[in-house]
């Protein structure tokens, strides 16, 4: 982070609203979070994260993490409710009342969700900044109620919010379009991957460059049940890993167990973290992402970050991603899908030309300490 504090004299007090909490891995906004409070308390600014209190999804035996410091950040706890149409609500108005009692400079909410309830800091005076981290009414996990409520949180952060940020170009576009706000285009980094040995692979029976690999939330707009028909059609004894757990989509989940019934080489591992998250990414031969509906996909980041070979949906969100180093298939097509893996499969050639080059091309492109300049001059201006 060399010359990350240039330039940013002023030192800033700042409150970040809209995870489930840091440190974790429960999502992309989560890894988010992280990176920009802690380069950013590095740089010598004081930053406030809130939490959402509850239960730690990375240890079910122990609750959520309970230090009030993570790297220099100051992690506030916020109680909520644990029913899944209650607990964003009441965490990010709770959040909110809460910072605006903490003479921020800034308060930097996450996701539409959140959004809702930035009009009370703008009503109060505080300068605000909005993440969109993707069109989080689209996603079709979400009720009626729901989609309305993250419809309403986007609106909240085109009026009021004195920076909007999106992810990628396609949601900027949506939301000129819906509600004629100019937004400022900042993407996801990635930093150089953590690496490990074969251990975690051999402990969950996989073999290093020897299997496929899905890693993320399971909700429908990742389009697994795509992945999931496609792989069924293919000759291969290359297993197929899905890893990652049910995010309020439970009855979902099931649904792509019983696709998968009777096929021994699709393998649900749950949620993974640490090590073997670590060895997934590093030795899988392909890595694959069918989404319909992306903002910035982070686990994408990753995998190229390892030199992976990637196949996503031609979406432009992960298109943006990849550029000329993965392939792509018609986002939907289970046939296109199957084509196109048959043909990375018997071509070792063209795999090796996207490991190859996948980790310098995200590497040079997506840069966190460059996320975290521009992010500072949003909240400085």
């Amino acid at each position: 982070m060399i010359g990350l504090e240039r330039g940013f004299l002023k030192h800033m007090k700042i409150a970040m609203i809209g995870g489930k909490r840091v440190p974790s891995r429960e999502g992309g906004i989560e890894v988010v979070i992280e990176q920009l409070a802690t380069r950013m308390v590095a740089a010598g600014h004081q930053v406030d994260v809130y939490n959402r209190r509850g239960r730690n999804v990375l240890d079910k035996n122990s609750p959520t993490y309970q230090s009030k410091t993570y790297r220099g950040v100051r992690l506030v706890s916020v109680p909520t409710f644990e029913a899944r149409g209650l607990n964003a609500l009441v965490y990010s108005w709770l959040a909110t009342i809460r910072a605006l009692f903490g003479r921020y400079d800034v308060i930097h909410f996450h996701a539409s969700g959140s959004c809702v309830a930035l009009s009370l800091a703008h009503l109060f005076g505080i300068r605000t900044v909005a993440t969109l981290h993707g069109i989080d009414s689209m996603r079709s996990k979400w009720g009626g109620f729901a989609s309305a409520y993250l419809r309403l949180g986007e609106k909240m952060a085109a009026k009021y919010a004195d920076e909007l940020i999106v992810l990628s170009k396609a949601n900027g576009d949506y939301i000129k379009e819906t509600y004629g706000r100019e937004c400022r285009l900042v993407p996801n980094g990635i930093g150089e991957p953590v690496t490990a040995g074969p251990a975690a692979l051999e402990k969950m029976g996989l073999a290093p460059g020897n299997y496929l690999l899905f890693l993320g939330r399971i909700v429908p707009e990742k389009g697994l049940h795509y992945l999931i028909e496609a792989y069924r059609a293919v000759k291969t004894d290359i297993p197929l890993v899905i890893a990652g757990g049910a995010s309020h989509t439970d009855a979902y989940f099931a649904q792509l167990q019983q696709m998968a019934a009777g096929d021994q080489r699709i393998r649900f591992t749950g949620f993974v973290d640490g090590e073997k998250l670590h060895a997934l990414f590093q030795y899988a031969q392909i890595f694959i992402l069918p989404s319909d509906l992306e903002g910035m996909p982070m686990a994408l980041l990753e995998a190229m970050s390892y030199g992976s070979c990637c196949l996503v949906s031609d979406i432009p969100e992960n298109l943006a991603v990849i550029g000329d180093f993965g392939a792509s298939f018609r986002h939907g097509n289970v046939e296109d899908l199957r084509k196109e893996l048959e043909v990375l499969l018997a071509d070792p050639a063209r795999r090796e030309y996207y490991r190859s080059h996948a980790a310098e091309h995200v590497l040079s492109n997506f840069n966190w300490d460059a996320v975290t300049r521009q992010t500072l001059q949003f909240y400085q201006k």
